[in-house]
């Protein structure tokens, strides 16, 4: 400041015939001291004495205030009630140069701009040091270039410019995770996890997909989940379903052919109102596997277990009144048998209707307190939606399950008890061998069905149901049908009582 205006006073052409005087206090960035300075000098003394002038010596034109706009300002509204200009008004309009060549300026606050200056210090090989200026960046101006090398010499003696980070940045689908111990530039890229992804580069952290979106294999955005069910486009679904309906039509067919031939003796064996139930049972048993392909509702959810469960009883109580049967009938051979044995014939009805009845109580209680559901499963394999079958309680449909398993167990044994009875046509072999195969399907069918998940868990139970039910209908009603269609000779009384035989045998002798 003294400076400028020694230069004023010293050059006649800027202010002819006036000197200039000045005095000079500090504010030390206090606006409080500031506008103390400001009293004193319209005092004229060092104390300041509010609407007093105590001396004369000079005459006060004006007031520069600070640097800074908060004290000027504070400073220009004590001098504004003494009629004394706000020189902030004149220096935003003030620009010129100083003798260094640097442009002087002040912005709309009366704040002189902030000027950086940018220097490149460099060791050179010989020992020595120098600076080397590269440009100047002023506040509210772009930068004004005036490098006097385009040479920059970095650390270590490079050129080029170095990398601010010690860790190269993680691309889209990765996130950053700090070095223990290392600064904060130095980093791991780890690959989101999981449902999360980022689409950004050195994203700090990973985002979730919204529900039912997956994130693609980069990780760096999200798509649509894949269901997964066992469906009829499907290349194992539809086979599944074609060996259903082609099966529901062989117990169709023999079905009737028994009708057809009701008045055979081969028909009439062992009841044949139990062979028409069992033929009706074995078509439902095929057809409901029908309900375990496409995508599952609630409703198909609960149809399926249950019309699977009766079904199967209905037939294991068929096949269980049939050995009944084969019993009543070698007893009613026998010397000391008499008239009411052949009233138990019946008994074999009856017993097919309570047994089906108890698992219908079985499946009803199960559908009361918790039925099967349809159900979305998101976590046991990536990137798919499982859409499966709760079943509900667990226990019920193991019960469901269980009580099936004790009727084919009470079967197998009554048949194998009988097997040896006389008779030519003797069905308890038969029935034998059926709940012989029904027993290895369903022990294979608990280890494979808890082992497997998805469409393949649904593709085990409905293997199980064609398996058995055909052992079931190859077995029992194949030879039949054998007799009446390839050896109707076969199909008389004499042969299914054995009397033939022991004729032939007599004539031998």
């Amino acid at each position: 400041m003294v400076y400028a205006i020694n230069e004023i006073n010293e050059n006649p052409e800027l202010l002819p015939n006036i000197t200039l005087g000045f005095r000079i206090y500090d504010s030390c960035y206090k606006e409080t001291q500031a506008v103390e300075g400001a009293m004193r000098i319209l005092s004229e003394i060092q104390k300041a004495i509010p609407n007093y002038r105590c001396e004369n010596i000079s005459k006060l034109v004006g007031l520069i205030g600070d640097l800074q706009s908060s004290s000027s300002l504070a400073v220009a509204r004590i001098l504004g009630l003494y009629r004394f200009p706000q020189l902030l008004h004149y220096i935003k309009r003030v620009q010129f140069n100083n003798t260094a060549g640097q442009k002087v300026f002040f912005n709309e606050f009366g704040d002189q701009p902030l000027t950086l200056e940018y220097v490149n210090w460099q060791a050179l090989p010989n020992g020595t040091s120098r600076y080397v200026n590269l440009g100047i960046s002023m506040e509210g101006s772009e930068w004004g270039v005036t490098r006097s090398n385009n040479t920059i010499f970095w650390s270590g003696g490079y050129t080029e410019v170095p990398s601010s980070i010690c860790s190269e940045r993680c691309p889209p689908g990765y996130r950053k995770a700090p070095q223990k111990g290392q600064p904060v530039c130095c980093f791991d890229c780890l690959l989101c996890s999981g449902e999360e992804f980022s689409n950004e580069t050195d994203s700090t952290s990973c985002m979730k997909c919204p529900d039912g979106m997956w994130p693609n294999e980069r990780h760096d955005d999200c798509r649509f989940k894949s269901l997964e069910f066992l469906s009829y486009e499907d290349p194992l679904g539809g086979t599944l379903a074609a060996f259903s309906i082609v099966g529901a039509l062989l117990p169709l067919s023999i079905l009737v052919i028994f009708l057809k031939n009701s008045e055979t003796p081969i028909v009439k064996a062992n009841n044949r109102g139990l062979s028409y139930f069992l033929l009706v049972a074995l078509i439902l048993c095929y057809l409901c596997s029908l309900l375990f392909i496409g995508h599952p509702l609630n409703i198909t959810c609960i149809l399926r277990q249950i019309t699977f469960g009766i079904s199967f009883v209905l037939c294991i109580s068929c096949v269980l009144g049939k050995t009944i049967m084969v019993v009543i009938a070698f007893n009613s051979t026998q010397p000391k048998s008499n008239r009411p044995m052949w009233l138990n014939s019946r008994v074999p009805n009856t017993l097919v209707l309570v047994c089906t009845a108890i698992q219908v109580i079985i499946c009803i209680s199960w559908i009361s307190h918790s039925p099967p559901f349809q159900n979305n499963d998101r976590t046991s394999k990536l990137g798919t939606i499982i859409v499966e079958c709760n079943e509900g309680a667990l226990v019920a449909f193991w019960c469901m399950l269980g009580y099936m398993g004790l009727l084919a167990t009470l079967s197998f044994a009554l048949a194998y008890l009988a097997r040896k009875l006389p008779g030519s046509f003797n069905e308890a072999k038969l029935i034998t061998f059926s709940m012989l195969i029904f027993g290895v399907v369903w022990v294979s069918f608990i280890p494979a069905y808890l082992s497997t998940r998805g469409k393949y868990m649904v593709a085990v139970e409905i293997f199980a149901i064609l398996s058995s039910s055909s052992g079931l209908l190859v077995c029992i009603f194949i030879p039949k049908c054998y007799i009446i269609i390839l050896r109707p000779e076969m199909n008389n009384k004499e042969f299914l009582t054995g009397k033939r035989k022991a004729q032939k045998n007599k004539l031998k002798r």
